[in-house]
């Protein structure tokens, strides 16, 4: 299942342990950090987002359903591909005549050079069924500078207990992070739990052996299968409320945990959210990121559905700064139209990645003008307060909408 073994020279994971202290107090001066779901948001601004093209420098099977892909980073990029550990990129192709972006967390700790993303075949999914059969070695593709807030800054960290809970695919920031925290710190502990249906499934299986291996008193790794038995009918079977408290109090310990960190699909995430604010855990310890929102299959929005606009109906007017450029287009009313979607018409570069209110990319600070949020995901309440919105999610209601994408 993995390419790595005890006897091969040192790992990638292991190599880029030794990279990723050395590098973090650059990144945290250039890149934004923060918290998906509480706490502070770093004092630097935040990068804008642009696709620049990479080249495939390894597809590395991890199971039957998903693959690691390792980019070449040239020199010259460098500083637009500094990255926290939690942060995702976005990937785009164009497949069968249409432009696809999706957005996949970075896996690996921060390392000059390369970044790493891991992708796991939805039932379904267009992109990653394409990438797990077409995406070989030597191919270039569009990838996005790195973006998100599900990070901490790292120094927080130091010394402290964190907990990583996980499903799937929702392993591959937690894998990055893991490894970062316990290569900065020699006091600095992390405990994952981490379910999927079969041991077949687990992603980063012998990454997760390597870790143990090099940090046994300070890394503690709790697999959960939902449909093999496992000796400790505790992790046996799916993650409940009455589980998860098992979990928590028999092999956790909430008392002892300084920072958690939840991955993976809507409800598992807010069961997990809703537990630990019960049993008196502050939201400003517990940073969160949705790997998806719906059932499984379910086709993911894209953004740039056409839209007409006729002289004989009345219409919205949507005005929008991005790279210091303004920009004006009108929507019409009965269209329903996301500011995002009107945008792309007349500005192609306008950022998005997920275009389901999931992955943030496409923030806005509203200035003036009212909309309407379909759902929203990424933005947490202070940013709200502050005026931002999601624009792929959002809906104008007032017969003009400013929109700053620079601020």
């Amino acid at each position: 299942m993995a390419l790595w073994h005890p006897a091969a020279p040192a790992s990638p994971v292991r190599a880029a342990e030794a990279d990723a202290e050395r590098i973090a107090g650059a990144l945290l001066r250039s890149v934004v950090g923060g918290a998906s779901g509480g706490g502070s948001p770093a004092t630097s601004p935040r990068r804008r987002a642009r696709f620049h093209t990479l080249t495939v420098q390894e597809v590395r099977p991890l199971t039957a359903d998903a693959i690691e892909v390792t980019f070449a980073v040239p020199e010259e990029l460098a500083g637009e591909f500094g990255y926290l550990a939690g942060q995702h990129v976005a990937l785009r192709a164009e497949l069968d005549g249409h432009e696809v972006r999706r957005s996949y967390s970075l896996c690996r700790p921060p390392a000059r050079g390369s970044v790493s993303v891991a992708i796991k075949r939805d039932h379904g999914g267009r992109f990653s069924t394409w990438a797990q059969s077409e995406l070989h070695e030597g191919d270039r593709i569009d990838v996005m500078s790195p973006q998100g807030t599900f990070t901490s800054a790292l120094d927080a960290l130091d010394e402290a207990h964190v907990v990583g809970i996980a499903a799937g695919s929702g392993i591959t920031p937690l894998m990055a992070l893991a490894a970062t925290v316990l290569a900065r710190s020699e006091s600095s502990r992390f405990t994952l739990v981490y379910t999927n249906r079969r041991a077949t499934d687990v992603m980063f299986l012998d990454d997760l052996a390597d870790l143990k291996d090099r940090y046994p008193t300070r890394f503690a790794v709790h697999h959960v299968l939902t449909r093999e038995q496992r000796s400790a009918p505790l992790l046996s079977g799916r993650i409940d409320e009455a589980r998860l408290r098992g979990i928590l109090d028999a092999l956790v310990l909430p008392a002892t945990v300084d920072e958690w960190f939840l991955c993976g699909p809507f409800d598992l995430v807010q069961l997990c959210r809703d537990t630990l604010a019960d049993i008196g855990v502050e939201p400003a310890h517990v940073r969160y990121e949705l790997f998806t929102t719906g059932e499984p299959g379910q086709e993911r929005p894209e953004a740039g559905r056409p839209v007409e606009v006729r002289e004989d109906e009345p219409v919205r007017t949507i005005e929008f700064t991005l790279d210091g450029q303004s920009g004006s287009v009108d929507t019409p009313v009965s269209a329903n139209e996301s500011i995002l979607n009107a945008a792309l018409r007349v500005r192609p570069d306008v950022p998005f990645a997920c275009a389901g209110g999931v992955c943030g990319t496409c923030r806005a600070r509203l200035v003036d003008g009212s909309v309407t949020m379909t759902e929203n995901y990424a933005l947490e309440q202070e940013e709200l307060d502050r005026g931002y919105v999601l624009t792929c999610q959002s809906h104008p209601t007032t017969d003009r909408v400013v929109v700053d994408y620079d601020v």
